[in-house]
């Protein structure tokens, strides 16, 4: 713990810095910014709309609550921004009976929100001061929770997105956590590997129990800072990304709002951390630099080797001036780890850019079949999400199926919702929202997981454009 000197000291220094980066953004051109202009244009309100139209017939099964987050600058200023450091904004579509009950935008009411709204900001202990939330929206343990990582505690929302409240939950979680906790389906447990900024020399594994508290916060050494956005789990690991993205005091001090950049001298190393294990038990194998957001899954092989599907950049973050996603794609990735002699080999499943991995959620941390992707554009796009299409990958077969909204419509995110409980991995529906461009409006669609390239089982229509985001989820009644 450190002394009442040290922090004072620590408090000062960051007090110092903060006001050097704040004058360097001033003194950056106040220039049109690609994640703040056309597709991404920030809304300015919230809305509630109810009885939507839907095209085609919404399954009987799904009753519940489509539910996405991303950034949406309150008040927007390019000069320093970066995609993902915006005002966090929750959308919401509500489904029961074949219906589209309700559609709402919920700004996450952060201490900087509430004061430009003039209201009084949502209640619950903050992190460090930092409290905007932005990157996930999960349900765990019965409770919905918008997430984000290296910073704020979660913030617990309620079923219409209105009640709002930071909590670390119930008051067992020590440190920051993350946007991508991953849930064992055989045990009922969330693992998660979290960082933040103010410590770069540790990372920590946290898990939690089936009722959604913290029963293990595990630290381990690193260096330089890394950004480690994503991890997996097997049925003996859990899989720490330790790559060439890490914090960068040139870029804080730059005024650049999200202070990590392309490190060549970090070494690349993908860690198995036996799930109970501690620092010391880590098994470190070197990979090739590369840099990863999203796992489709991973799992333990039977030769002892251990198999993950990831969607992979050569580099990431390494022009500052593109301010979001700079990396060039290199597809969906095998990566093979040896535990016994600390290797990795990668081997492409397809080249092709994409992003934004999910598989059969019921099947995280097993063998599975099939991952779902967005597709990215070919080449360089300042907008990053300006595709026209999904992909369906079987594993098994190698074949790759494509879902193609046509010109001008544009997917984020799908998850897959099984049919029922013990539904076939492909039997279900992927659910996601596309922003139809041209015509400035959005759309919930469900398609049948497996007719991937016919037609839509439904459209919901919302009448408004829904900026892109990050991440999504179906959560049921």
């Amino acid at each position: 713990m450190a002394s009442a000197v040290e922090t004072v000291i620590r408090s000062a220094v960051t007090k110092g810095v903060g006001l050097i980066a704040d004058y360097n953004r001033k003194r950056m051109p106040d220039a049109p910014h690609p994640f703040l202009t056309g597709i991404h244009k920030p809304m300015t309100g919230e809305m509630t709309i109810v009885d939507l139209p839907v095209t085609g017939t919404i399954p009987s099964g799904l009753d519940g609550r489509y539910l996405r987050i991303g950034p949406n600058p309150i008040a927007p200023e390019a000069a320093g921004y970066h995609w993902f450091t915006g005002d966090g904004m929750v959308h919401g579509v509500a489904v029961k009976d074949g219906r589209a009950l309700w559609y709402r935008n919920r700004w996450i009411r952060s201490n900087a929100v509430a004061a430009e709204l003039g209201e009084r900001p949502a209640p619950g202990p903050r992190h460090g001061g930092f409290d905007t939330v932005n990157t996930n929206v999960v349900e765990i343990a019965g409770r919905t929770w918008a997430l984000v990582e290296a910073g704020s505690y979660p913030v617990e929302l309620d079923e219409t997105l209105g009640e709002q409240t930071y909590n670390a939950f119930d008051d067992t979680l020590e440190g920051s956590f993350t946007a991508h906790p991953h849930r064992d389906a055989l045990t009922g447990e969330h693992h998660a590997i979290a960082y933040e900024a103010t410590d770069p020399g540790t990372i920590r594994h946290i898990v939690l129990s089936p009722e959604g508290r913290v029963v293990r916060e595990e630290p381990i050494p690193v260096q330089h800072g890394p950004s480690i956005h994503d991890c997996a789990i097997t049925a003996r690991y859990a899989i720490l990304l330790d790559l060439p993205v890490t914090f960068s005091m040139k870029a804080l001090i730059g005024g650049h709002r999200f202070p990590y950049a392309w490190n060549p001298a970090h070494r690349a190393r993908v860690g198995l951390l036996p799930r109970a294990g501690k620092a010391d038990d880590v098994i470190w194998c070197d990979v090739d630099p590369a840099y990863v957001f999203h796992v489709a899954n991973a799992y333990d092989a039977p030769d002892g080797t251990v198999v993950m599907d990831v969607c992979a950049y050569a580099t990431m973050f390494d022009d500052a001036a593109l301010q979001g996603p700079s990396g060039v794609s290199r597809g969906l990735e095998r990566w093979m780890i040896d535990p016994a002699n600390r290797t990795v080999s990668r081997r492409t499943i397809d080249p092709a850019p994409q992003e934004f991995p999910r598989p059969d959620e019921r099947r995280f941390g097993q063998p599975y079949r099939f991952a779902y992707t967005m597709a990215l554009p070919e080449g360089h796009e300042p907008g990053f999400v300006l595709s026209t299409s999904l992909y369906k990958h079987d594993l098994e077969t190698g074949v790759r199926t494509t879902h193609d909204f046509g010109p001008g419509r544009h997917p984020g995110e799908f998850v897959f919702v099984p049919a029922r409980a013990d539904a076939g991995e492909d039997e279900g529906w992927m659910i996601g929202l596309v922003v139809d461009l041209p015509h400035e409006t959005t759309d919930l669609v469900i398609l049948d997981a497996r007719d991937f390239a016919g037609s839509p089982v439904a459209s919901i229509r919302i009448p408004h454009r829904v900026p892109p985001g990050f991440h999504g989820n179906w959560i049921p009644a």
